[in-house]
């Protein structure tokens, strides 16, 4: 019986270790402000800053690429992006960036884009 609930107790704190590390891991929503204090990967929400601010030249670097990024408090940080740029992102709306700051630029693991909905469009021209 002993054996039972001590096995049982080491199951149970694993299981809880594992919860609490996932959850120290978990990236957050924060300002460029925020992620230079935090200096840990954080997902930043902004807008694009047009068009002049994109440099993406793929016959030189193809994974290199950079543009300005405005977040919500109205902060412009610039963003590189080790990676080919994704495709339809002159069309994204807003724009959400992974990773975290190196000194005064972002440098981003991944980017996601909210592209305007073919919804969207359709009410328009209605």
């Amino acid at each position: 019986m002993n054996k039972t609930y001590l096995i049982l107790l080491v199951v149970i704190a694993l299981g809880m270790g594992a919860i609490l590390s996932m959850y120290g891991d978990s990236s957050s929503y924060v300002s460029f402000a925020e992620a230079q204090k935090l200096q840990k990967e954080v997902h930043v929400v902004g807008q694009l800053v047009q068009p002049d601010s994109i440099l993406y030249e793929p016959l030189e670097n193809p994974n290199y690429f950079t543009f300005l990024l405005e977040d919500e408090e109205g902060k412009t940080k610039k963003i590189i992006y080790r990676n080919a740029k994704p495709n339809d992102f002159d069309k994204s709306e807003k724009v959400v960036v992974v990773g975290k700051m190196n000194g005064a630029n972002f440098e981003a693991s991944n980017i996601l884009l909210k592209c305007p909905s073919k919804y969207e469009a359709e009410i328009a021209q209605q």
